[in-house]
């Protein structure tokens, strides 16, 4: 049970972060004079808009009947319009990874009654999968860090950010969440070798052949 819960959240957690646009913190900017200021008549306080790798986050330029104060969306319409090669690399190996989470996500729930097909053991699958997406996810997030040098990331950043250098910008949650799920995917892994150890275990095999198909995995 305890590496199908992990299964899940890792998957999800991977799926949020790659369509946030918090990876990377803008440095602060002030509204522009062409803006119109705040309703009490002060100075609004400087904002920080966000980049992701096809999403970003600014500040609400004074749409009427619009009472979010930052927009949020894609910038990129196309993958082509990504702004930098190495995040179109990053989209794409992150885009397997988590393809391959979610999929093994999904056949975890059914672990808990079918333990192998065609004489498989589907934790060992399972397992395998989930480091090979372990792999796919590592690539993306080693090549981010590349692209922080392309001009989008300049206009957020600062002229001093360039190739492994945030310049003025700091690493969001986004990021450290996709690290944090790349380490439980690994973790995720091993653990299916011990979700196998224990569906195979005498007392299991006795329930088994009682008709007890739905067992809890420790």
């Amino acid at each position: 049970m305890l590496w199908t819960l992990l299964s899940i959240v890792v998957a999800f957690a991977e799926l949020i972060a790659f369509m946030s646009a918090d990876w990377l913190i803008g440095k602060a900017k002030s509204r522009s004079n062409a803006e119109p200021a705040s309703t009490s008549g002060s100075p609004s306080e400087p904002y920080h808009p966000t980049l992701g790798i096809y999403a970003r986050c600014i500040r609400n330029p004074g749409v009427q009947h619009f009472p979010r104060d930052t927009l949020c969306g894609p910038y990129a319409e196309s993958f082509g319009e990504i702004a930098s090669g190495f995040w179109q690399a990053t989209a794409i190996f992150l885009a397997v990874g988590i393809f391959i989470l979610c999929m093994v996500a999904l056949v975890s729930v059914f672990t808990m009654c079918v333990q192998s097909i065609m004489k498989k053991s589907i934790f060992n699958v399972c397992g395998l999968l989930q480091g090979i997406a372990g792999l796919f996810l590592i690539l993306g997030l080693i090549l981010y860090p590349a692209g922080w040098g392309c001009q989008k990331a300049i206009d957020y950043c600062g002229h001093y950010a360039s190739a492994y250098k945030p310049g003025d910008c700091s690493l969001g949650w986004a990021f450290y969440t996709a690290i944090g799920g790349t380490v439980l995917t690994f973790i995720c892994a091993v653990f299916s070798a011990q979700a196998e150890i224990a569906t195979s275990s005498d007392k299991v095999q006795e329930e088994i052949e009682e008709g007890k198909n739905l067992i809890c995995l420790l």
